[in-house]
């Protein structure tokens, strides 16, 4: 009988240890869109990092800081004035045509990183892959996590469509 009632017991702790661990966000997601351009074209659109605001309607501005690759910073402002973000590079690599940036400020996550890479696809085309991943997102007022997945989806997926047509410009 006391072995029975242990094991219940661990069985109970053990699926009440899934549950939390499943609140845990650990998103991850991935957008791509093929260009009918090459990857170098596409690249030197992306690698600019300074002028985001031109391809996204969220982003009215950007204030950079630093270097221009690693360690470099920028903020970017909402369009309507009120809210803001700051991100900091934190890998650049022109060869590979890939960065990588954390927000560390202005988003209702923890842990936050996201990347953009650019695959030669040959006979002038290529792709753009956008990932973002971040562990944990913080409860608030404003927006539910819903809600900023869906902003998050429509702005990046915004933001690569145009990029692709100014690099095929």
């Amino acid at each position: 009988m006391k072995l029975t009632k242990f094991l219940c017991l661990l069985v109970i702790i053990l699926l009440g240890s899934r549950n939390i661990n499943a609140q845990k966000s650990n998103a991850n997601i991935t957008l791509t869109k093929v260009v009918d351009t090459s990857a170098d074209n596409v690249w030197d659109k992306l690698r600019q990092l300074d002028d985001i605001d031109k391809y996204s309607s969220a982003i009215s501005k950007v204030k950079w800081t630093g270097e221009k690759g690693i360690g470099g910073q920028r903020v970017c402002t909402s369009a309507d004035g009120q809210g803001y973000f700051k991100e900091s590079i934190i890998a650049f690599d022109d060869q590979n045509r890939t960065y990588t940036y954390a927000l560390v400020e202005g988003v209702p996550t923890k842990g936050m990183i996201n990347n953009f890479k650019v695959i030669d696809l040959g006979y002038q085309k290529s792709m753009i892959v956008w990932t973002s991943n971040y562990d944990q997102f913080m409860k608030n007022p404003q927006m539910t996590e819903k809600q900023f997945l869906g902003f998050l989806n429509q702005s990046a997926s915004e933001m690569i469509a145009n990029v692709a047509i100014a690099a095929v410009k």
